[in-house]
């Protein structure tokens, strides 16, 4: 294989995205740590990532890329982490990790043990491990048999703490910088194809005679023993109408291809007009998962669709998908699924053959505004000609590039892309664009890889006082009254008690949990960061409402709701001009309701399009919030974001 040019500046260009690209899943690169090289340019580049553009709002830092090594230490010990660091290295310090591979002992096995098991718990039950590299980044130039006695070794660790090994990718290096060559060839005139050369690099005869040296990026994934340690992502699927998004999805999640006329999304719909029409107007959820040796669990089962409880008793993993409504119409239900239901990523749609048209500005805008991470997925591209694709791409990377969104876009072609790019995702800079057919498949498989790599959240905390929104009610016949949402904070059990609010009045009341559900499985408890449903017991469907929430009943002192708080907020756009009495929709988590401007920092009290101002608004009925929460408001083409900065009454 011809050696791939070095991405620069963290990004490539649409012209070289739109040539075939035929990678094998065992490579040959230059050098061991070229992937490193590359992923050191990109964390460099996104030190210098912009501020959201709020008043007093914080750039996220850049995290520390999961591929990269990584210091490890015991987040259970809270009071000196440096403490448990030591305790965890003291036992390895002085042996390497090719040692420890090639000398399965016990003392390494029990090293090699405690590395993985700090790995797996920092990445929350999973970890991206490289083989071949030490923790330094110094290659280890494992030979081929060398190399299956690490992954061997790897293996043996992994199994001992409870966790499976599945290999992402391979490849062999070692040769000379500024050589590639690709394995197999015999003549002179291949060697001198197979050569990608530079101003200065070895002869070639003494190219083919240097000795490659082999590594590979596993996946090291906890087995759960309960549904209760099920991983979960939440996903959501956003763009334009007609842009594929619950085709897409009907693909990934039910295993079969579309034919072209949307047999693959019919199973999706909810309503009998959504089916006649071909469009979403409700949230649909639906679920993918991966086993603990990253494999997708089977969605059929003898000839039907397998039951939610049937994936996640074989799953490790699970990714919720959440189908949002494309149409302009249905805005306001896609913002409410964009707040409430506290996606990980946005999956954003584009239509090859349609270009960014209609809503999918306006749906980056919002994910950009929530600081969501955005993956960008190409559709339809079996049937759009070529140069219409390639407009596409660079009206995709123009935009991308521009000023407001400031990403790097970088497209996804082999699974090398996919390893680097799911790695460094935790990056607010970083934006992965895949092209993919529903109809013939091509592209899928890449996606399905990146979607299984993708590293669990990790701003949520299960030592807080409990939290949870309440995005939906149900009431089911001989359970009582239902609810659904997501644990935002604290570990909540079966009989736990806990505030409900607020009422008409602020108030909050006392009810106890007493039976909880995930992905329709009865399970004893739920964390934080984990959607759940909770039954409850002798409260009435008609006094709950969207956007309520449960909280710890030790909370101190009591919850209040609260009708007036201030916010510094940048409007995005108006026609005229924003004064007193204003009112808007506004969209704060899982709130959704109409709120009036009451007064603002402004001396003339006027808001236009660009202005940034701190603002005292006022909800027509009380709500619960948080300072520091981002909100969302908008009425009719006018928008605006913020963050809550002080809670009045």
């Amino acid at each position: 294989m011809l050696k791939k040019d070095e991405l620069k500046n963290g990004n490539r260009s649409a012209e070289a995205s739109l040539q075939p690209s035929t990678t094998a899943s065992t490579t040959t690169s230059p050098t061991v740590d070229s992937l490193g090289d590359k992923l050191n340019a990109i964390n460099l580049t996104t030190i210098a990532s912009s501020s959201l553009p709020l008043k007093g709002a914080t750039a996220t830092a850049p995290t520390a890329s999961v591929i990269a090594p990584i210091d490890d230490f015991d987040m259970n010990d809270m009071d000196d982490p440096l403490a448990g660091f030591e305790a965890q290295r003291s036992g390895i310090k002085d042996i390497s990790l090719k040692e420890q591979f090639l000398s399965p002992t016990d003392d390494n096995i029990e090293s090699l043990q405690t590395l993985l098991a700090a790995r797996i718990r920092e990445g929350s039950g999973e970890a991206l491990f490289e083989i071949g590299v030490e923790e330094d980044g110094t290659p280890m130039k494992l030979s081929d048999a060398e190399y299956e006695t690490a992954l061997a070794t790897v293996k043996t660790a992994a199994a001992a703490v409870g966790a499976e090994v599945a290999i992402m990718y391979e490849r062999n290096a070692g040769l000379p910088t500024g050589a590639s060559v690709v394995p197999g060839s015999k003549d002179k005139e291949d060697k001198d194809a197979a050569i990608a050369a530079e101003p200065s690099i070895a002869p070639i005869a003494d190219v083919i005679d240097q000795p490659t040296y082999k590594s590979s990026y596993v996946m090291i994934r906890k087995t759960p023993k309960s549904v209760e340690e099920l991983l979960e992502l939440r996903v959501a699927v956003v763009g334009n109408v007609d842009a594929g998004k619950s085709t897409l999805l009907g693909v990934l999640t039910k295993g079969v291809l579309d034919d072209g006329r949307g047999k693959a999304r019919v199973n999706l719909f909810r309503h009998k007009h959504e089916i006649d029409s071909g469009r979403t107007s409700s949230v649909g959820m639906e679920i993918l998962g991966f086993d603990a040796k990253s494999v997708p669990v089977p969605t059929m089962s003898h000839g039907r669709n397998a039951p939610w409880d049937e994936i996640c008793g074989k799953a490790a993993k699970v990714l919720s998908f959440i189908d949002l409504a494309g149409h302009e119409r249905y805005l306001k239900t896609t913002v409410f699924g964009m707040t409430g239901c506290a996606p990980d990523f946005v999956m954003l749609m584009i239509g090859s053959n349609a270009g960014i048209v209609g809503m999918t500005k306006e749906h980056l805008g919002l994910s950009l505004a929530l600081g969501v991470p955005v993956l960008v997925v190409i559709t339809k591209i079996d049937m759009c000609p070529p140069n219409v694709l390639e407009n596409t791409v660079k009206q995709l990377t123009k935009i991308l590039k521009s000023a407001g969104c400031r990403k790097i876009p970088m497209f996804v072609k082999s699974p090398e892309d996919v390893v680097v790019t799911a790695g460094n995702f935790v990056s607010d800079r970083i934006c992965p664009i895949f092209q993919v057919s529903n109809v013939t498949g091509e592209g899928l498989d890449l996606l399905k890889n990146f979607l299984n790599i993708l590293p669990i959240s990790q701003k949520y905390n299960r030592d807080d006082p409990v939290e949870y929104q309440i995005t939906d009610t149900f009431s089911v016949p001989f359970v009582g009254t239902v609810v659904s949402g997501v644990v935002m904070n604290g570990i909540v059990h079966a009989g736990d008690q806990l505030y409900l609010g607020p009422d008409g009045n602020g108030a909050f009341q006392m009810v106890t949990v007493k039976s909880i559900q995930r992905k329709r499985l009865n399970v004893p408890l739920a964390c934080a960061g984990q959607s759940a449903s909770f039954g409850l017991k002798k409260i009435r469907r008609s006094t709950i409402r969207k956007g309520m929430v449960m909280l710890d009943k030790e909370t101190i002192p009591p919850p209040r709701g609260c009708r007036e708080f201030e916010a510094e907020i940048l409007v995005l756009y108006h026609s005229t001009t924003i004064g007193h009495k204003y009112q808007a929709m506004l969209h704060c988590g899982a709130v959704r309701q109409t709120a009036r401007v009451l007064a603002m920092d402004k001396p003339d009290q006027i808001l236009r399009t660009g202005d940034r101002a701190t603002v005292r608004f006022q909800f027509l009925q009380p709500a619960y919030l948080k300072v520091g929460a981002r909100l969302i408001f908008r009425e009719g083409r006018t928008k605006g974001i913020g963050k809550v900065s002080k809670i009045v009454a």
